[in-house]
């Protein structure tokens, strides 16, 4: 199991699972970030936490506990 925190820079992964739960859940949800939607990890800060991430046209940044909790599978780039 990938989770999210593991995907390199520029690479792009389809979400497959969240682990959190109640409003951490929520917030991710409302973000855009659910099962079956393709997510781009786009740039890592200087010191490495956080990173930003290109989900439905928009760039969020999650901390990498927070990117621990979802679940991710590999997506080809074309």
């Amino acid at each position: 199991m990938q989770t999210l925190d593991q995907l390199p820079v520029g690479s792009s992964a389809r979400i497959t699972a969240m682990s959190c739960t109640g409003l951490a859940r929520r917030r991710l949800m409302d973000l855009g970030i659910l099962p079956g939607v393709t997510i781009t990890a786009e740039m890592r800060s200087p010191l490495g936490d956080p990173v930003a991430y290109r989900v439905r046209g928009s760039m969020i940044a999650l901390r990498a506990g927070q990117a621990a909790e979802i679940q991710i599978e590999p997506v080809e780039q074309s």
